[in-house]
């Protein structure tokens, strides 16, 4: 294979690539995309000599076709790249709308107790349409989003009489809602926990509540748990983040627990965040690679 027909391979592929395995950390990195522009470069220089050298007029057009569609494609992983923000990660309370500058509005999905793995998060457009979003990566032009499934908790609280109370969450994102999006850290025992608060207004209380896996609980409250459940430990505090006496308990597999004063119950479910990495735009790209395609058939034919 001649360096021409190589470089012009391996510059459409490397673009390709960050379609096909979207979101790595290597496709902004400057070495990669001064590589990239060298293999344009390299083409484009090559060609000169490959275009003198050429009998026919099909094959003069083959090779200007292909340098072209090379440039194209090159320029949109480049542009991705180089001027592309970094990876971001959004997380969103039950309902809530986010907006994303450049895409629109995020639109998470309400909760219920326990939520499939597979929830959709939908992605509100101006000028397109809607799309949702899974766990597969969906284009949408400058970028690919997709969705991750993360632990979360979801709260109950009653007095001693069993009555239902309100539960808030003044620092969260969603102030009345009873998903804890545990979006905080704690090391216990030398584990990393995730862990959220929340109040109930009516009993004058303070909550914290701290997740652990089914590993974690097993492992570190030695049975205190059900094997095999995840679980989330409440401490209760007083208005003025007090600690207060009995106010430690283990709800494990969504039991009510009683602590400081309160039944509290929490159930382990999995909420979806969303994923958007910038990407080469699909539709530049597709035009650079058919049209290199089809100058690349033309000359080995």
């Amino acid at each position: 294979m001649s360096l021409f027909l190589a470089a012009a391979i391996a510059a459409v592929a490397a673009v390709l690539a960050e379609l096909a395995v979207p979101g790595r950390a290597i496709y902004h990195a400057g070495w990669y995309n001064v590589g990239l522009s060298a293999l344009v470069i390299l083409t484009i220089a090559v060609s000169r000599r490959r275009f003198r050298e050429a009998r026919t007029p099909r094959a003069r057009l083959a090779i200007v076709a292909l340098v072209a569609g090379v440039a194209t494609t090159g320029i949109a992983g480049a542009a991705s790249g180089l001027l592309g923000p970094d990876d971001q990660s959004f997380v969103g309370a039950p309902g809530q709308r986010i907006r994303v500058e450049g895409l629109g509005v995020l639109v998470f999905p309400l909760a219920a107790t326990e939520l499939p793995s597979d929830a959709r998060v939908a992605l509100e457009r101006l000028v397109r349409g809607p799309i949702e979003i899974d766990g597969q990566p969906r284009d949408a032009g400058n970028f690919i989003l997709w969705t991750s499934p993360r632990a979360v908790a979801y709260v109950e609280a009653r007095d001693a009489r069993g009555n239902r109370l309100t539960v808030t969450q003044p620092a969260g994102s969603a102030f009345l809602s009873p998903v804890l999006l545990m979006e905080h850290r704690q090391t216990i025992a030398g584990l990393d926990l995730p862990f959220d608060s929340f109040n109930v207004p009516a009993a004058h209380r303070v909550v914290k509540a701290v997740l652990f896996t089914s590993a974690q609980a097993a492992m570190l409250l030695h049975g205190a748990g059900r094997p095999g459940e995840s679980a989330v430990l409440f401490a209760v505090d007083d208005e003025n983040d007090r600690p207060l006496p009995h106010a430690i308990a283990l709800s494990a597999g969504g039991q009510t627990v009683s602590a400081g004063g309160l039944l509290l119950r929490g159930t382990v479910a999995t909420y979806p965040s969303v994923e958007i990495v910038s990407a080469p735009n699909s539709v530049v790209t597709a035009m650079g690679t058919l049209l290199a395609l089809a100058g690349l058939v033309a000359l080995v034919a």
